[in-house]
């Protein structure tokens, strides 16, 4: 006759196994975050003719090693450029810092990345804020949209790359 104890064991081993099995264990599937990761806000849904948003891309070095170049595009999405009454241009660039913004450059479709200062050290970000400035006579009631790939190198001579990473959509409306 088996103990109590013996059952119990044999239950716990074989659960443990089952779990192991299936993928179910402690730390078993866990992903690693990507190296570094690119994310996109703005500060309006929406704007009109004539209006202005605020498109905010965060870069963070998820890695243990400093971030020391970055080359980042920027590129209107295929339904934005089906619409050719909708007119906008980027007309400013700034760089978030700790003792307040500082102007950048590269507001194009371009090398966006220089924009993001000097080297990002491990766990930290960077914000460059982009001006969307609608243009008056823009047509209404469409979407702006962009995509973007950037690329990303480390202090221990990695690299990453990744893309396409979508921004929010900003619908322009009549006024």
């Amino acid at each position: 006759m088996r103990s109590p104890l013996l059952r119990r064991l044999g239950l716990t081993a074989v659960l443990a196994f089952v779990l192991a099995v299936f993928g179910f264990a402690p730390g078993a599937g866990a992903a690693d975050a990507a190296p570094a990761a690119l994310t996109f806000a703005t500060d309006s849904a929406t704007t009109t003719p004539g209006g202005t948003v605020k498109l905010s891309m965060t870069i963070t070095n998820n890695k243990t090693y400093d971030i020391w170049f970055v080359y980042q595009t920027i590129d209107p999405t295929w339904l934005t450029t089906q619409r050719p009454d909708l007119k906008y241009s980027f007309t400013g660039c700034s760089l978030a810092g700790v003792s307040g913004d500082t102007s950048c450059s590269g507001t194009g479709p371009s090398n966006l990345g220089g924009n993001y200062g000097a080297t990002i050290p491990p766990g930290q970000s960077r914000t460059v804020t982009l001006t969307l400035k609608v243009a008056a006579d823009s047509g209404c009631n469409g979407n702006i949209g962009f995509y973007s790939y950037y690329y990303a190198e480390f202090g221990d001579s990695t690299n990453t790359s990744a893309g396409p990473v979508y921004t929010p959509e900003t619908r322009v409306l009549c006024a």
